[in-house]
């Protein structure tokens, strides 16, 4: 029993993490065999902040993170639309078209569609550099009259709510000026009216009160005396209408009446009176009683002898 077997294995040992054994991790001061390095200066101007959840998205496209970070360093006002940044690189419009999708379905992007006093339909777009920030703020607010209110610990009374103000009722906006004509006269008036009144036969929604036909019926007689006929007003107001609802009509028509105003037609020759009739000439005839030539319209006698004498005196 005490002797050794010299040919045995020797029994493993565990390995010490102090030794050099191929496992133990490098120092933090030694530099990686791979991977990227930073060569980092600092920017104190024409710089923008970009988030992190913005460059290393999973989601989003590397399309979409280029163009997000594009939009975040123009300034307010510029143009984002398709047709400018089609123009602004090579990418097509179908492509860039998807990467705003990709940015507005994670919140990096908002489009919403506005009406101008005018009446145009523009399209809004805000670039939120911390979507989630966003969300948080709107999760936040004020819950609607129909949305669940929260749970009320046990033993604690309800709470009231707050009494309801009335809001102060909105005043309407005024309707933008329209053109004035030269000369307002009644039957004008009542010519470019019968106009307004009959928009609604050619579209339901030129439904027009009658509050706005009064202030627009001065500028489509303002149309008529550039001697264009109701049937032609009434096809330039009818004509290219959008296809979303009208919300304001009589804004609309106000916009057309005032943006595409004809021209005055040009004035014409000066007219030239005629000259005034020759006198009337009488032929040269022989009087009946005196037999002296006159011209006069008697035929027989002269003006002497036509013309009655005096009675003799007594």
């Amino acid at each position: 029993m005490d002797t050794q077997n010299p040919s045995a294995h020797r029994r493993p040992q565990s390995r010490i993490g102090g030794k050099s054994h191929s496992f133990r991790r490098p120092r933090a001061n030694a530099h990686p065999t791979g991977g990227v390095t930073h060569d980092n200066a600092r920017h104190t101007t024409r710089f923008t902040v970009i988030g992190n959840h913005l460059a290393q998205h999973e989601d989003l496209s590397l399309l979409a993170i280029g163009l997000a970070c594009h939009i975040q360093s123009l300034p307010t006002g510029a143009a984002i639309d398709i047709k400018s940044l089609a123009a602004r690189f090579p990418e097509g419009a179908a492509r860039i078209a998807a990467a705003l999708r990709e940015l507005e379905a994670h919140g990096y992007l908002r489009r919403t569609r506005e009406r101008t006093t005018e009446g145009r339909i523009i399209t809004r777009t805000v670039s939120c550099n911390q979507p989630k920030r966003a969300r948080t703020a709107d999760d936040t607010r004020t819950p609607g009259p129909g949305a669940p209110s929260a749970p009320t610990p046990e033993g604690a009374a309800p709470e009231r709510p707050a009494p309801r103000q009335n809001p102060t009722p909105r005043r309407p906006r005024a309707l933008p000026d329209v053109p004035k004509p030269a000369y307002t006269s009644p039957a004008a008036l009542q010519a470019a009216t019968e106009v307004l009144a009959s928009l609604r036969r050619e579209d339901p929604r030129l439904l027009l009160s009658a509050t706005d036909a009064d202030h627009l019926a001065p500028g489509v007689a303002a149309w008529l005396e550039r001697d264009l006929t109701p049937t032609a007003v009434r096809r330039a107001l009818s004509t290219g209408l959008p296809l979303e609802p009208l919300v304001r009509p009589a804004a609309f028509l106000a916009h057309r009446l005032t943006a595409n105003l004809p021209p005055l037609p040009p004035p014409g020759p000066p007219r030239q009176t005629p000259p005034p009739p020759p006198p009337l000439r009488h032929p040269l005839r022989n009087c009946d009683s005196c037999d002296h030539a006159y011209r006069g319209p008697d035929p027989h006698r002269c003006p002497g002898c036509a013309a009655p004498k005096d009675p003799p005196e007594r």
